[in-house]
């Protein structure tokens, strides 16, 4: 295995450690930041233990995170904590620890690592996808009207239901992993911050799919009705 990514899975074992007690613990603290998002104590102090033992481990390397911004650097560790915060804080299975490596500009490695739901997805740059040991590839549904969709915002959903086989509105790293396992064609998002779609990236594209914007909006898919998708989403 890439050494990167082989150390990006330790770090999402130990990430692992910290979350998972504190998913619907009875003392989770949630505060609200600036921007109106929540944040919880099991966000921080996972954060702080990675980027600790990245320093300890691998020094020289920076680190870009969610809850405490930017270390800088040609080689960064992108690092969302917990992604699905909302669904952590109200006791909802569907979040993750989401690690990426990136290095002169290209995201070489990602993990996300979903406890609650006893799932973990990584890649490496021309090593394949994988979820929990066995390699997963993106689905061969050819048009949007055989597809299976998700929708981050009520708006997309509304404009492609019609047009599509089924969709729905799963959002979060979720619907994307989906997208690289074929259970899902394509997967329409916000507009992302860097950290909620690094670890996304490599998983996505060696499962054999493919990344885009629309609108500024993060849209995932198998490849084969990409196109149609961001015409769709464009009218």
């Amino acid at each position: 295995m890439d050494a990167d990514l082989a150390y990006a899975l330790e770090l999402a074992d130990a990430a692992d450690v910290l979350t998972l007690p504190r998913f619907r613990a009875a003392d989770l603290h949630v505060e609200t930041k600036p921007d109106l998002t929540p944040v919880t104590d099991a966000d921080r102090a996972t954060e702080r233990m990675l980027r600790e033992r990245i320093a300890h481990d691998r020094p020289g390397e920076g680190v870009l995170g969610e809850e405490e911004g930017d270390g800088g650097g040609p080689v960064r560790w992108i690092v969302d904590p917990i992604d699905g915060t909302r669904n952590f804080s109200r006791g909802i299975p569907v979040w993750a620890t989401l690690i990426a490596l990136e290095r002169d500009g290209q995201i070489v490695c990602g993990v996300a690592s979903a406890p609650a739901l006893g799932r973990r997805w990584w890649a490496a740059r021309g090593e394949g996808a994988f979820a929990n040991g066995s390699q997963i590839s993106v689905s061969a549904v050819r048009t949007l009207g055989d597809a299976s969709v998700s929708c981050t915002h009520a708006r997309d959903l509304a404009r492609l239901e019609p047009l599509a086989w089924h969709a729905r509105g799963i959002g979060d790293f979720w619907q994307h992993v989906l997208v690289a396992e074929g259970a899902l064609d394509c997967g329409v998002d916000a507009k992302l911050a860097l950290w909620d779609h690094a670890a996304i990236e490599p998983i996505v594209l060696e499962a054999g799919g493919r990344l885009g914007e629309v609108r500024g909006q993060f849209v995932s898919s198998n490849g084969l009705l990409h196109d149609e998708l961001v015409a769709a989403l464009s009218v």
